[in-house]
């Protein structure tokens, strides 16, 4: 009797993928994403300048007391940095419609990429922006698995850029509230220099903030991007 012929070992199944994932380019949405973050930067920088207009006012007053001069000055800061707030406000809601749709899109890929590495379920994606109190921790979650599940093969994860964006934002976030309590509730020229230089360190941090999250949002496109190009030959869905 003949040996029976060795079967060799077959390789592995791919993993499922999620119901949903498919490969999209996250380019023109990365693109649109950085572009809208760099008006949220021009925008902060606006409020800086609006902050410091509106302390020096309120320093000139404590020091040199009412006159007409000094009281039409206070208006022009006190409309100027109303008019900062309602610009902060504008671009923020515009690029944060535009930013979850480039995160939506970029979770959807990293699924494909690595199908099990994800903490968050991906509903967490937008609604955790939207959750009081653990809105302070699972957007950067969610960020950082997509960031690890884009990272190339063979190249070791470095997560830094993701974290530092992620503390001045929530730093930033925290002193800003705390700066518009203090505004609101001040009444005299000493009471509300501090809260608009409060509120100048919040606006340099969001400012920051921005920037870094223009750093994320370019290399973690790139990143995908690179990625998209090896699976070319065998992703499910591209377009």
């Amino acid at each position: 009797m003949t040996a029976p012929t060795p079967v060799p070992p077959q390789p592995a199944p791919p993993p499922a993928l999620p119901p949903g994932a498919r490969l999209r380019s996250p380019a023109g949405l990365g693109l649109a994403t950085a572009v809208l973050l760099g008006l949220v930067v021009g925008a902060d920088l606006f409020a800086c300048l609006a902050d410091q207009m509106e302390a020096n006012a309120a320093q000139d007053l404590l020091g040199r007391g009412v006159d007409e001069h000094l009281v039409r000055r206070a208006g022009r800061a006190d409309a100027l940095y109303s008019a900062a707030g309602v610009t902060q406000g504008v671009t923020l809601v515009a690029t944060a419609v535009v930013y979850l749709c480039w995160l939506w899109r970029a979770r959807l890929n990293a699924e494909v990429f690595e199908p099990y590495g994800h903490r968050m379920k991906r509903g967490w994606v937008i609604a955790g922006w939207f959750v009081p109190i653990v809105n302070l921790w699972f957007p950067r979650r969610v960020v950082l698995d997509v960031w690890t599940a884009s990272v190339p093969p063979g190249a070791r994860v470095r997560t830094t850029a993701v974290n530092a964006w992620w503390t001045l934002w929530v730093v930033g976030l925290l002193v800003g509230r705390a700066a518009s309590r203090q505004y609101d509730a001040a009444h005299t020229p000493d009471e509300i220099g501090d809260a608009a230089r409060l509120m100048l360190f919040s606006d340099a941090l969001d400012a920051a903030a921005a920037i870094l999250a223009v750093l994320v949002v370019v290399h973690l496109t790139r990143m995908q991007r690179h990625r998209l190009g090896a699976y070319l030959g065998t992703a499910p869905t591209f377009g």
